[in-house]
């Protein structure tokens, strides 16, 4: 039997600029404004250049992804990657505007993806949504201390559409995910400590905030509930944001 040899260690150009949107409604969610001030300090740490818009409609949250996209696309300078930040109410696979109409995460996503923005073409594009996506809350299950715990072919002319990307939900689908009135989000709050605090690939900073939360015991109603997020990745390569 061959020796199993290392993974290439294929890295994304971070020399460039780094953009960042957040689209947040405040509206009817307390503590979202701690939020948005752990994230503008996250997005300043980490050299990007920040937009927030809070209370966007559902139309708005489209307009304004297309407009984020459009401005990239008009820049002659190389850009490295773009973080998006979509914090409203919301359910399975839908985001709930400042006009309580409902807008379709499928369809904000499309807006950056290789097909549809020049300029995010092979780069990473990382999505972070804080939304509920249905109404099942999760108590838990008691574990034991020590359980915590193709052919590739070589044509850079074409790439698929959806790759190098990145999603981080605050909750897996079909559950709640939770805020607290002053404090802001555990999700928020704690991405931003461990994207500020540690060094690494990002996938596995991600693997560290999971981690944490799965550990934190939140009290809703007063019983204890567990939240866990979700991270789907389409990345090619290691995404080093230090």
């Amino acid at each position: 039997m061959s020796n199993p040899q290392p993974l290439e260690e294929e890295v994304y150009d971070m020399s460039g600029a780094r953009l960042a949107l957040t689209l947040c409604v405040t509206k009817a969610r307390k503590g979202s404004e701690a939020d948005l001030d752990a994230l503008e300090r996250m997005f300043q740490q980490l050299g990007f250049e920040s937009t927030m818009k809070r209370n966007p409609t559902a139309q708005q949250f489209q307009e304004e992804l297309e407009n984020f996209q459009q401005a990239m696309d008009a820049r002659d300078d190389f850009i490295s990657c773009a973080f998006v930040v979509l914090m409203a109410h919301g359910l399975e696979g839908r985001l709930k505007g400042e006009d309580e109409k409902m807008v379709e995460l499928e369809n904000l996503f499309e807006v950056l993806n290789n097909k549809n923005c020049r300029a995010l073409r092979a780069k990473p594009k990382v999505y972070i949504v804080q939304a509920c996506r249905g109404e099942h809350r999760d108590p838990g299950e008691t574990v034991s201390g020590d359980d915590i715990v193709m052919v590739a072919k070589d044509s850079p002319q074409t790439i698929p559409t959806y790759t190098d990307t990145l999603h981080i939900y605050s909750t897996v689908e079909g559950y709640i995910a939770y805020r607290h009135d002053k404090e802001g989000s555990c999700f928020i709050q704690t991405l931003v400590d461990v994207f500020t605090e540690r060094k690494g690939p990002i996938l596995e900073l991600l693997t560290e905030v999971t981690r944490r939360m799965a550990e934190a015991e939140l009290i809703q109603e007063g019983k204890a509930r567990k939240v866990n997020p979700e991270i789907q990745s389409t990345l090619r390569k290691r995404l080093y944001l230090q």
